[in-house]
This record gives C-alpha cells, sequence and structure tokens, in this order.
C-alpha cells in the first residue's frame, strides 16, 4: 500500500517525557490502533537520564552502580541508556496496513527504520551503516566503529511500538556504566562527538518526515 494511506500521526514534544509515562502511552495506543480506534503514530521525544534492560539483557552489562534508575522494559535488545540530547523515536504502526497486500515481515521492517535513520543522517554529512550481528547504525571515526543510533522494537499483534534513539548531543558519559546493547568493545558517539554542530531542531522534524516517506516508497 501506500504509506500516504497508512493514516499516520506524527507528535513531536518540546518537554522532556517521563519513560514510564511514555510506555504506558505507548501500550495504549497500541492496543488502539489494533482495535481501529487510532490512528499510527510517530512519536519524537527526550527522556530524563534512565537505563533501559530489554528481553534478552545480561545482568553483568551493568557495569557500575548510579543514581540514574534502570528499568526492565518488554523491548528487544539489552541495556541501553536514554536522556537529554537523545532523540527518541518511537514508532507505534500498523503493520498489517503498512505492508498491505502483503504479509507483514518483521525483518523488513527492522531494515527499513534501519534505512530511514541512514538517510536522515545523510543529510548531516553522517555515513552511517548496518552492522551484521549488530543492532542499530554505525559510524567510523578515529577510535574506531562507534554507534550513532540505537533501536529496539516491540510488535503486538502486529502493531510496532519502542523504536530508534539517535545521539545528538547527549552525556556520553553516561553510557560507561553499562555494556550498551551488550558491545563492550564498541564505543558510542553522537553529532556533537563527530563535530557536527548545524543541528537544528525543527529542520530535524522535517528531515525525519520527509525520509520517512522517501524510504517508505522503496518499501512498501
Amino acid at each position: 500500500m501506500s504509506i500516504s494511506n497508512l493514516n499516520l500521526e506524527w507528535r513531536f514534544e518540546s518537554n522532556l517525557v517521563n519513560y514510564l509515562e511514555s510506555l504506558k502511552f505507548m501500550e495504549q495506543r497500541a492496543k488502539d490502533i489494533f482495535e481501529h480506534q487510532a490512528k499510527s503514530l510517530i512519536w519524537v521525544l527526550e527522556h530524563p537520564p534512565i537505563y533501559t534492560a530489554g528481553i534478552s539483557s545480561n545482568d553483568n552489562d551493568l557495569l557500575n552502580n548510579s543514581t540514574i534508575e534502570v528499568i526492565k522494559t518488554n523491548r528487544g535488545g539489552k541495556y541501553t541508556y536514554h536522556g537529554p540530547g537523545m532523540k527518541i523515536i518511537y514508532t507505534m504502526l500498523d503493520l498489517k496496513k503498512l505492508f498491505y497486500p502483503q504479509e507483514p515481515d518483521i525483518s523488513r521492517f527492522v531494515e527499513f527504520l534501519e534505512c530511514w535513520i541512514i538517510a536522515v543522517l545523510e543529510q548531516y554529512d553522517i555515513v552511517a551503516e548496518i552492522r551484521k550481528n549488530r543492532v542499530g547504525l554505525w559510524v567510523n571515526t578515529s577510535q574506531g566503529e562507534k554507534k550513532i543510533s540505537a533501536i529496539g522494537i516491540k510488535i503486538k499483534r502486529w502493531v510496532s511500538y519502542h523504536g530508534i534513539a539517535i545521539n545528538i548531543n547527549p552525556n556520553l558519559k553516561n553510557f560507561e556504566n553499562i555494556v550498551p546493547c551488550g558491545l563492550k568493545e564498541f564505543g558510542v558517539t553522537s553529532f556533537e562527538d563527530l563535530k557536527i554542530n548545524n543541528f537544528d531542531e525543527q529542520k530535524f522534524y522535517e528531515i525525519l518526515e520527509k525520509q520517512f516517506f522517501n524510504i517508505s516508497q522503496k518499501f512498501f
């Protein structure tokens, strides 16, 4: 189907959103989407500092105690950090509508999310790449490959939720208390770390929307 028929809503938050409140909202919205009581939604926000542990997390990946709260969650993946300076993109999408008339394909959906964010980052001259057996998006730096974007989704009754994190200018030291996504041999980077100084929030939102529709035309 055409992405224009998905009945998609976009929402951009200007204030920090409590993680547990966002989780409760997503679960209800996913239910409403399944029951055809609400539109699919892409929700872009930032959280106060929080560590979250996905369904495949290992307690050994929590390296140091800190004052930052740790929350177990039902998304895919392992430990990660969310905080100010990270754009969180929650994708509550009806995959049956997205893939119609084909059957939903989770692997292809994840590939779509990856290609979407790669296209967004290209607008900032950031070359991000997919790596086999390493979820997320990676860039080459003088210190080796580092992750700039993490992806962790949950699908229930063919509605997706959770989503994507893009590092703009978070406190990267907060990643030192965990093994991010279980990959201890790789670091984490950000727009700021890569000396990208032309970040404008409103322009970023426009790029997100434009590239979502551009890349969707190649997938669905």
